[in-house]
């Protein structure tokens, strides 16, 4: 029976979206109001054979990754989303994981943002969405789970996520990424759990880690200028934009060529390099991460 309500349920969901509204044309002969089960798949990375079976009650018991990216697909409101995950049968993600529910509105700006590359991540550095363009500048980051997930996790614990920044600036984005995470960690309510654990994990694996966090440094990043390693196009310098949630929980970032350098002309060469190559790296930075784990 509530296989059979998802199905109704994003059936219905489905049918009040315009094409406008996911950044899709309209196209001629729309016959059907809303998205079509294509249009949904398409923007939810599942096959139309496999979304078609949902929407008939049928198929295996959807993911927690596979019910996020339909939530984000049908631009589902918080309780809408919490619906969604208890129809099938999944726990409700708590805030701040891969699976974290994103605003509606910081969704449809992602969608406007055509051609800069721009990201939405929580306050602990986990990304949960990216538009094409930053995945072809920062590689693919959906593919992290656990503690892993956070950008800033990583870059204290395997030596491969250092490799998007040139070495001369690994101190500077070390002390940066340490203040931003005090901020992020103050601001939590009392009884998150979450940034207290990653914190204290840090502090026992990285000494580098623990230094900076003694000098009580604290600061968010708000805007930022910084130089990135494409392994195609060379060194990008960009400037880095960020946009708040109400609550601070979520950033949505953009990157925009940095002025007088050449970063315009190359930031319009990765719209055509496109994202293969790069995926290709981030799966090969992923299983290096995982070799240096296993050897430590």
């Amino acid at each position: 029976m509530k296989y059979a309500e998802l199905g109704a349920f994003l059936r219905s969901r489905r049918e009040r979206i315009r094409p406008a509204d996911v950044g899709l044309p309209a196209g001629p002969r729309r016959r059907v109001p809303g998205l079509r089960r294509e249009e949904v798949a398409h923007l939810a990375g599942a096959s139309v054979d496999y979304y078609n079976e949902l929407e008939r009650g049928a198929g295996s018991q959807p993911s927690e990754q596979m019910l996020a990216a339909l939530a984000r697909a049908l631009r589902l409101s918080a309780d809408e989303r919490d619906y969604l995950y208890r129809l099938a049968d999944r726990p409700v993600p708590v805030p701040g994981g891969p699976a974290s529910h994103v605003h509606p509105g910081m969704l449809d700006l992602l969608g406007r943002m055509t051609s800069t590359p721009a990201q939405v991540i929580t306050d602990l550095h986990v990304t949960l969405v990216q538009n094409p363009l930053a995945v072809a500048l920062l590689g693919d980051q959906s593919g992290y789970r656990g503690p892993r997930a956070s950008f800033v996790h990583r870059w204290f614990t395997e030596p491969a996520a250092r490799l998007l920044y040139p070495e001369a600036d690994h101190a500077y984005q070390s002390r940066s990424f340490v203040a931003d995470l005090r901020a992020a960690a103050a601001r939590r309510d009392a009884k998150d759990t979450e940034a207290g654990a990653m914190v204290r994990t840090l502090l026992g694996v990285s000494p580098e880690f623990a230094a900076l966090w003694a000098d009580h440094d604290v600061a968010f990043r708000r805007h930022d200028r910084k130089r990135l390693v494409h392994p195609v196009i060379g060194l990008v310098e960009v400037n880095c934009l960020n946009l708040f949630s109400e609550d601070g929980r979520q950033r949505l970032l953009w990157f925009t060529p940095a002025v007088g350098t050449e970063s315009a002309g190359l930031l319009e060469l990765l719209s055509v390099v496109g994202t293969q190559e790069v995926s290709e790296v981030s799966a090969a930075t992923r299983t290096a991460g995982s070799s240096t784990r296993r050897q430590g």
